[in-house]
């Protein structure tokens, strides 16, 4: 471990330490440590499982949960301390001769030398990265919390940077122990549920602390790598490719919360927090752009464009003027931010139309500066502003709609009828005519998205325009761009047939014509791999976007796909470069739009330098994945071992279904893990289930990871491989497809984290409590055959070997996370305990506990859903 980070996880430690006993009292700080080195003990061979179930079962339940808390406490700050390595980090490779690897600089300077400058602007010119921010129930974190860890985050930069022994450092510690104390006081656990408005204030957080800003500097830092000698003071060479979506507010598939009402409010509070950022910084740039006249004049656009301005609005051009005399850039950019706020506070009368209308001011002082020769005031802040409005508009983030295919038929069915609409019918219609508005109040641009999930024919596309042409006049109805989502390993077979008859669809054909002929389709990763396994799921989504490249290619379509990916690795989560970098050749090209879930929005985007580093490695990996000689040599790797992978998959299928589909396995997996408890997390405002049934099929994918990752199984990131790896009984050709295939890598890199994040012997005490042994024994025998096989293939001693900084993270925090899966199992086999007797405070306390535990583990892990 670097001693900077050692440093910081002992200070926040005893920190801590401190803090539990002046709250707690020595006793409490005792009992902890007796407990932390019983769990290192365990990991050493010197102390038994049984041992700890012991010591924690000798605890009254407030005790336990006191215990609980500090672990969960301690988990917060040992990401903390990680997270500001991970900043040092990039800090130190930081050196701009020499790229780091997996950045834009790095794609750049490859792509000129193998393919060419003609190649390479072409490339960075369709470049396109869209993330969606998902209100997926994965953050685990309280927002009071997460700002906590956020103040604290900002005392403990403050105590490093100062000198020691100064009055600096003493402040800063004291200011550092004050905020550990108030996390520690501070509810870990949320007592009322979140509604989808709560989502949105949330996610955006993200925005004011990060993205906003984060987004020029990554085109600055491209437009440098594509002519660093011109950078700041010629042209800039890079084109914004960054763009955002959001599903919050908008996605209402299975979500009875998300209303037609919460849509409107939803992009209206967006809307809000951009035009504000972008009022704060068009004022602090136009308050600095002190050019006087004689040595920087105003070209005639300029002052006739001021002259205009002075016409129309005589008293607040007479005040900028008297502020500002002779300095007519200035000038129009203070005007403009009094028009960025009138439009935020919609004063009709001032306010933009739109984000044209502000960009073309915009430029107007950037053409004019350039022609008096001030070229480094035109393409320097002026420039990333100009960035922000291309990026961002007045509305921040393109806000998605999706709603189930059976939603929309059984709404166009009472439609066709002609009788008395049901509630969910006049639902789906407001919905549609709130999209009006937002595209006439925002433009086209602010919300045209309409993704259908389940899609499994042409007319369940064909559905949302008619139902759309019955909601509103002709004249009136949106420009909806209907998107095809496919969930299921049946579904993504047959995608290529429902596109086809896409194609016959009269609005579908006006659309392509009206955008270039560019499609969108989606690909969903949770239920295929809930459905079929990790394994078969990997295979049918490659295929999948293979013969939909091929599809587009064959019909002249530009098709972007649209990857549903989780958080975690059960979910299709895990490193997003490596994952670009596995896709089917032809099937990025230069175009990567992909779902930000829940936790993975703060870890990615919460630190401005982790922010930034996430983006240049997804951009780096975009245009890599499009390099002509990288694809080919995926291709030929995949048409090498693809028969091979074929039997791996067959044999994993046949696997993870004979345990799922086992009689009784969904009630057996109720009862060895918190699954019907995560729903009182109140992580989000979405239901964990589609419907009131209590199947396995009804449940969502995330409570399904969830559950798993919680009893230290992982299940969902692993079960089936070993039996698939056996299948073959050729290390050495399964060996060359690891090293030579990045799909196969990427297979197996991620199976081999969801094991390193498994605990046997923790595991196997949550599958006895199912009382099934027969599935106990089968789930381990998996378990121990894959990661045997695993470790042979990969050619690693232990796992992890590759991953340093990752196999740390682990190794640090594993004890630590057995200390609260011990107190789980002791909520868990109480509340399972169908013969005990419980009174009503020891069955709230055991609850609280079991949800205090599973709020721990899922800081330790870093992993929820």
């Amino acid at each position: 471990m670097p001693d900077q980070l050692r440093g910081d996880v002992r200070l926040l430690g005893e920190m801590l330490g401190k803090v539990v006993a002046e709250s707690g009292g020595a006793d409490l700080l005792d009992d902890v440590e007796r407990l932390r080195h019983a769990v290192i003990g365990a990991r050493d061979g010197v102390v038994s499982g049984d041992e700890i179930t012991a010591l924690v079962a000798s605890w009254p339940l407030e005790r336990a949960k006191q215990v609980a808390r500090a672990f969960t406490v301690y988990f917060h700050l040992a990401n903390l301390a990680e997270e500001h390595q991970r900043i040092r980090a990039l800090r130190e490779r930081d050196d701009a001769d020499n790229p780091p690897h997996e950045s834009l600089a790095a794609a750049v300077r490859q792509i000129r030398e193998n393919s060419g400058e003609q190649r390479l602007r072409s490339l960075v010119e369709g470049m396109e990265f869209h993330p969606v921010l998902t209100a997926h129930p994965t953050e685990a974190r309280r927002r009071a919390v997460s700002t906590a860890i956020l103040r604290i985050s900002g005392q403990l930069e403050r105590l490093r940077d100062s000198h020691a022994g100064s009055t600096v450092e003493a402040e800063a510690r004291r200011r550092l122990i004050e905020e550990i104390d108030l996390l520690w006081r501070t509810s870990q656990l949320r007592y009322t549920k979140l509604d989808p408005l709560d989502e949105v204030r949330t996610a955006l957080s993200a925005f004011d602390e990060s993205i906003f800003d984060v987004v020029p500097q990554i085109y600055r830092s491209l437009s440098t790598a594509l002519d660093p000698e011109e950078s700041g003071r010629g042209p800039a060479r890079a084109t914004p490719f960054v763009r955002y979506g959001s599903w919050i507010g908008g996605d209402r598939d299975g979500n009875p919360f998300v209303t037609h009402e919460v849509t409107r409010e939803a992009i209206t509070i967006q809307s809000e927090h951009v035009l504000g950022a972008l009022e704060n910084s068009c004022g602090r740039i136009g308050g600095t752009l002190t050019l006087y006249s004689n040595l920087t004049p105003a070209s005639a656009d300029l002052r006739d464009t001021l002259a205009t301005a002075q016409a129309a609005h005589p008293r607040a051009m007479a005040e900028i003027t008297k502020r500002s005399p002779n300095e007519p850039h200035r000038q129009l950019l203070l005007f403009a931010t009094q028009r960025i706020r009138a439009t935020r506070e919609r004063d009709a009368d001032l306010a933009y139309p739109g984000p044209e209308a502000l960009l073309a001011d915009l430029r107007t002082v950037q053409e004019s500066l350039w022609a008096a020769g001030a070229h480094r005031q035109a393409n320097g802040e002026l420039q990333h502003l100009i960035w922000q409005v291309e990026t961002f508009g007045f509305h921040l983030a393109e806000l998605e709609i999706r709603q189930h295919s059976d939603v929309h038929a059984r709404a166009l069915q009472e439609v066709r009828a002609g009788g008395q609409l049901s509630e969910m019918t006049e639902e789906v219609l407001a919905t549609l005519r709130v999209v009006s508005w937002i595209q006439e109040r925002f433009g086209v641009a602010a919300c045209s998205r309409y993704i259908v999930s389940f899609t499994r024919s042409a007319a369940d596309i064909a559905a949302v325009y008619e139902l759309a042409a019955h909601a509103l006049p002709e004249g009136r109805t949106p420009e909806l761009d209907v998107i095809p989502l496919f969930e299921t390993g049946a579904d993504l077979e047959a995608a290529p047939r429902v596109l086809d008859g896409m194609l016959q669809v009269p609005e579908v054909q006006r659309r392509l014509h009206q955008t270039g002929h560019r499609m969108e389709v989606m690909l969903g990763y949770s239920d295929s791999a809930k459905d079929v396994g990790p394994v078969s799921a990997t295979l049918r989504l490659y295929d999948a976007q293979a013969q939909l490249a091929s599809w587009a290619q064959h019909n002249d379509i530009t098709l972007t796909l649209f990857h549903g990916r989780g958080g975690s690795l059960g979910r299709g989560g895990g490193p997003a470069s490596r994952a670009l970098l596995a896709q089917a050749p032809g099937s990025v090209d230069g175009r990567f739009k992909v779902t930000e879930q829940g936790e993975v929005i703060f870890a990615r985007y919460g630190q401005p330098a982790i922010a930034r580093r996430h983006i240049e490695q997804v951009g780096h990996a975009v245009l890599m994945a499009s390099d002509d000689n990288v694809q080919e040599h995926a291709r030929e790797a995949a048409e090498r071992f693809r028969r091979l992978a074929d039997q791996v998959a067959e044999s994993a299928y046949t696997c993870y279904r004979a345990l799922i589909d086992t009689e009784g396995f969904a009630e057996w997996f109720s009862r060895v893990s918190p699954l019907e408890e995560l729903g009182e997390l109140r992580l989000g405002s979405r239901p964990s289930r589609r419907s009131a049934a209590r199947g396995l099929d009804d449940l969502r994918a995330i409570p399904w990871v969830f559950a798993w990752t919680q009893t230290r199984v992982n299940l969902p990131g692993w079960y089936g491989l070993g039996t698939g790896l056996a299948a073959v009984d050729d290390v050495a050709t399964l060996h060359r497809a690891y090293n030579e295939w990045p799909l196969f890598a990427s297979l197996l890199d991620n199976a081999e984290m969801s094991l390193a994040k498994t605990d046997r012997s923790i595991a196997e005490r949550y599958l006895t409590l199912g009382g099934r042994p027969e599935l106990t024994e089968q789930v381990l025998a998996e378990y121990d055959r894959t990661r045997d096989l695993v470790l042979r293939v990969t050619g690693h001693e232990r796992l992890l070997q590759n991953r340093r900084v990752l196999s740390r993270a682990v190794d640090l925090r594993n004890p630590y996370v057995d200390a609260l899966s011990h107190l789980q199992l002791r909520a868990l086999k109480a509340l399972r305990d169908e013969g005990a007797e419980l009174s009503d405070d020891d069955q709230h306390h055991l609850e609280r506990l079991l949800l205090l535990s599973v709020n721990g583990v899922a800081a330790g892990l870093q992993n929820t859903g």
